[in-house]
Parts: structure tokens; sequence; C-alpha cells
């Protein structure tokens, strides 16, 4: 198809390879965390009152992120669909499936919208949101659920980008909404002074304008998508399709958001000095993990690829290659987070608005928990491979371990008198667990690798059009191949759209 770019990964060096293939990714992953904290700078800072407007979009985006787990989770459905009929050359399917999705997508955001607008207050309530910052954060999620239907088209248009194999326009377009969204901030809180409503008004506003800039790509790239055949409008068959294929991705997403929402209902009821200081700190910690995480998803492409072709080989260099990469990356921040907490906490918020013991649990939330991310490092790499490789089952064990035992730990520690000092163990208890269960997956699955001579040899080079006719054969005839082949790029490029606190990722946090 003209304007459309495939990547093939079985060929060439090993690390260059990885490295220039998880660029794109990279950005977009460190573009929505630096957004995030200039966000997050912007209202500490010139809200009327730093602390509680932090309070308040950090318990607005939990309950936000729960209710975004559905357009996720259909979202990656859509991508593995498209992209599993772009790869067996059927554009018709491509097209019908996107039709299918558009309609299917706008009723199930509508139906988001009503559970929105009519919960909302209960949610706030269930979260245990203090009276000081209620109603900003009531006002906020109002807001951004009245923003759902860009979310949900910017996010399909992302999705089949990526599913036709153009990972840099959804990266473009984060780009441009991110540099919006923070001009909009500072106009809206600092000079206009809306304080919390500002800042939602200012994602409302550069969401909207990425979602009409990816709906005239997207307009396009389907154009280029020719058919001898009209394409039906809508296709119960493939709603069928979507439903499966999304249903476990809406699952995994929302059983990520709901655990969240249990961490946050906790750290409330510790104060709002434990609410600020776990918000911020949280902040910080994530742009670490989500480098690793971009990095992490083009291994798991790598991994599908080069097991498609029968390069066993190539998948282990794969690994340490990016493990290598991740390593020192974690490193890299893990040194940044320790030697400087206190400042990094400061930068974020009011002076005076910055109580002792707000600025404490930021300072032992950050030193505690980035002291563990080379531990999270190996376990995010490791699910990745185990992942790319076709290892759904060992992928989501690892990652609801780590959440269950850290939403139960929090629980535990804090009720046992550890206080705020429990929230940051049981992240690092969470993490060091997991961490051995999915090293126990890789090893599980490169155990399972063919010997070199049972492998078949395959000679991948690049250009070899055998090759990658065996792969695209394999996408589009093993929905478990195809499924990873595409989840993890679209992982990183959904993430764009979210709210702040980036606990959508099931590897980030």
């Amino acid at each position: 198809m003209k304007g459309s770019k495939t990547v093939s990964l079985t060929s060439g060096n090993v690390w260059k390879c990885l490295l220039l293939y998880s660029l794109p990714l990279f950005g977009s992953a460190i573009v929505q965390q630096l957004y995030s904290l200039v966000d997050l700078l912007v209202v500490g800072n010139f809200a009327t009152d730093g602390a509680l407007a932090v309070d308040a979009v950090g318990n607005a985006t939990i309950i936000i992120n729960v209710l975004l787990a559905f357009a996720l989770g259909a979202n990656g459905g859509c991508s593995v669909i498209i992209a599993k009929h772009f790869g067996a050359g059927n554009n018709k399917k491509v097209r019908e499936t996107f039709n299918t999705a558009l309609i299917s997508f706008s009723v199930l955001c509508v139906f988001i919208m009503v559970v929105g607008f009519g919960f909302g207050s209960l949610f706030v309530k269930a979260i245990g949101a203090h009276g000081s910052y209620f109603d900003d954060c009531l006002t906020y999620l109002y807001i951004y659920v009245g923003s759902l239907p860009f979310v949900f088209l910017y996010n399909l248009g992302c999705g089949v980008c990526s599913a036709l194999g153009d990972s840099k326009t959804p990266f473009i377009f984060l780009v441009i909404s991110s540099v919006l969204n923070v001009g909009l901030d500072v106009l809206f809180v600092w000079v206009f002074h809306l304080d919390v409503a500002g800042a939602a008004w200012a994602t409302f506003i550069s969401q909207a304008i990425s979602c009409v800039l990816t709906a005239f790509v997207l307009v396009r790239k389907l154009k280029a998508v020719r058919t001898e055949e009209k394409p039906k409008i809508f296709d119960k068959n493939i709603l069928k399709d979507l439903t499966v294929t999304s249903i476990p991705i809406i699952l995994q997403q929302s059983f990520v958001s709901v655990g969240n929402f249990f961490v946050g209902k906790r750290i409330n009821s510790l104060g709002e000095d434990a609410t600020t200081g776990f918000t911020t700190a949280f902040k910080v910690v994530c742009v670490a993990n989500m480098g690793v995480v971009s990095m992490t998803n083009g291994l798991s492409n790598f991994c599908s690829q080069n097991k498609a072709a029968g390069e066993y080989g190539r998948i282990k260099k794969g690994y340490l290659a990016v493990l290598l990469y991740a390593l020192a990356t974690s490193v890299l921040f893990l040194t940044l987070f320790v030697s400087l907490p206190e400042p990094l906490t400061k930068v974020f918020i009011q002076k005076d608005k910055l109580t002792d013991d707000a600025l404490k649990y930021s300072v032992q939330f950050m030193t505690v928990v980035s002291s563990f991310l080379p531990v999270v490092c190996i376990k995010i790499v490791s699910d990745g491979a185990v992942r790319g490789c076709g290892g759904n089952l060992g992928f989501t064990v690892s990652t609801f371990t780590d959440l269950i035992l850290r939403v139960i730990l929090v629980y535990v520690l804090t009720g046992a008198g550890w206080g705020f000092k429990g929230v940051s163990w049981a992240w690092a208890i969470g993490w060091s667990i997991s961490m051995f269960i999915a090293i126990g997956f890789w090893l599980f699955t490169v155990k399972r690798f063919p010997k070199p001579a049972a492998a078949g040899n395959v000679n991948v080079t690049e250009g070899n059009v055998e090759a990658s006719a065996k792969i695209s054969e394999a996408a589009a005839t093993d929905p478990e191949v195809q499924t990873n082949l595409t989840t993890g790029e679209t992982a990183a490029e959904n993430s764009a759209m979210q709210p702040d606190l980036p606990q959508n990722d099931t590897q980030a946090i």
C-alpha cells in the first residue's frame, strides 16, 4: 500500500536495529511524561493552592483511567484486527474493520460518558477525596469526560496508523498535543487563574485539536487502502472479532486501573500531605519507567517477527541488547532521583504551599522506589520478551502478581504501623517478587526454543521476499503472533492521550 511503511526486524545488526526502531516509541513515552510533569508544575505552582490542586488532578486522573480502560482496550483490539487483515493483503476487510470500529467506538464512548457524568460524584466520594479539593476534583473529572469523543477518535486513529506500519505520525501528533497543552495550561492557570478547571480545559482543547489532525491523516491513509468492492459500513462478524480480541486487553487495563483506584483510596486515608507527596513523587518515578517500557515495546515486536522467521538466536541477542540499554537508563534515573529528591519535589509545588510532611513523603517514596528501578527494569524487559514470543500467560501472571501484591501490601503495611513508608515498600517488594516471576517465564520460554537445526535454516536478509512472506503468513493465520506484532507498539502510543498518571500501562507502575 502506498504511503504505508512496514518494518522488518529480522535482518541487520540486532543492537542497531532495536535502537533505531525503538526511538519513536521512546520519544513518545518521554514526551508524554515530560508533558505530564510540566502540567503538574504549572498546576502546582500557579494554582491558588498548588498542593490541593495537585491532589485534585491526581485523584480525578485515577478515576478517569478506570473509564479509559475500555477505550484503550477497544483500540488495542481494533489495531490487532486491522493489522491482521493488512498483513494478509485484504484491504476490504481493513476498511470494514475501521468502519465497524468507528460505529461501535461511538456507542461505547456515549455509554462511558453517561457513566462518567451520572456517577462522577459517587466515584470521587468512593476514592476518599477530601472536602478541601472535592469540588475541584469533580470539575476536572467532568470536563475530561466531556472530551472523551476526541480521546476515542485520537486513539483509534493512532491505532490504525500503527497497524499499517506508521509509528511516526502518532509521535508527531503527540508532540503537537503536548506543546499545545503546556501552552494552554500556562494561559488558563497562570494568566486567567482558572486553576484546576483551567488545566482540564487545556487538556480538552489540545485533545480536540490532535483529534482533528488525526482524523485528517486517517482519511488520507484509508483512501490509499484501495478496494475493488465497496466495503460494508458495519459487519457483525467483525464486531464479534473486535469484541473477542478487545476483552482481554480491557480486562487487563481495567484490573490495573481498579487496583490503582484502591491504592489511591488508601493513600487518601493517610491525609492530604500523603496524597500530595505520593502524586508528585509517583509522576517523577514514572518518567524512568516509561522510557524502559517504550524500549520493551520495540523488543516485543522484534521477538514476534523473529519468532515467525525462525530466528531464535536473534531473539536472545535482542533481549540482551534491550536489557542493557534499559539498565543503563534506569541507573541514570536512579542516580538523579536519589541525589535530588527534595529539589525535584520543590520544583512542582509552591514553596509556601508545600508542607514539611508532604515534602518528607515525596522524598521517601522517590528515594525508596527509585532504588529499585533496575529491578523493575529487568521485570519489564523480561515481560516484553515473553509477550513477544507468544507467552501472554506469563506476561499476564507477572503483571497481575505485581499489581495484586502492591495493592495488598499498601493496605497491610500502612495498617501495621508503617504509615506512608508502607506505600513505598509495597512498590519495592511487589517489583522484586514479580521480577523473579518474569525471569522464570523468560527462561522457560528460551528453553522451548527449537534447537538451531530444528528451527529451520531460514536465512533472512534485507529484501528477502520469502522471509517477509513467511512473517506475513504467520501474522495473518496466527492471532497470537499478530497480537504480539501490534500490542507492544500500540501500548506506548495509546498512552499518549491518557491523563497525567500513566497507570494504564500495565508494565509502567
